[in-house]
């Protein structure tokens, strides 16, 4: 059985985190901003403050990352039944978009987001991830890793 290279899955998983966070920025700072303040405070929740918003925004870059490397080591736990290559980056990533649009349907659920907010974010993902994870995999070979014996 081969080993999954931890060292090269979070050089990969970093790499997909970036490119997770660009994304990110671009579309909650900017694209749904407006819309996801005044649904935001539809919902009766007050507006974020600079205070919050200090929290947040490097809060959600730290999640981008943690998904990253997530995503990267499934891409690595699957890659011996799909064999290396992009085609198995893009099923690591769709898996990872089912897991991360059902989860963020709660909050169209919950009545926090209205439902064309929560589709062109589902939509982005299924880009997102998929995109993510090609260009981590990239940087992820399997094999001993630096210091192992």
């Amino acid at each position: 059985m081969v080993r999954i290279n931890i060292q090269k899955v979070l050089v990969g998983g970093m790499i997909a985190g970036v490119v997770l966070s660009v994304i990110d920025v671009f579309l909650y700072g900017g694209v749904l901003k407006a819309p996801m303040e005044v649904a935001w405070q539809a919902a009766g929740r007050p507006a974020m403050s600079d205070a919050l918003r200090s929290i947040e925004v490097p809060a959600s870059i730290f999640l981008d990352f943690v998904a990253g490397v997530f995503l990267v080591w499934l891409y690595a736990a699957i890659r011996p039944r799909f064999g290396a290559g992009p085609g198995t980056a893009v099923r690591a990533g769709l898996a990872g978009w089912f897991l991360a649009g059902l989860l963020s349907t709660t909050f169209m659920a919950q009545g926090i987001m209205p439902r064309n907010v929560m589709i062109i974010t589902t939509l982005v993902l299924l880009v997102e991830y998929p995109l993510a994870v090609v260009i981590g995999a990239r940087f992820y070979t399997e094999g001993a890793a630096i210091g192992a014996t």
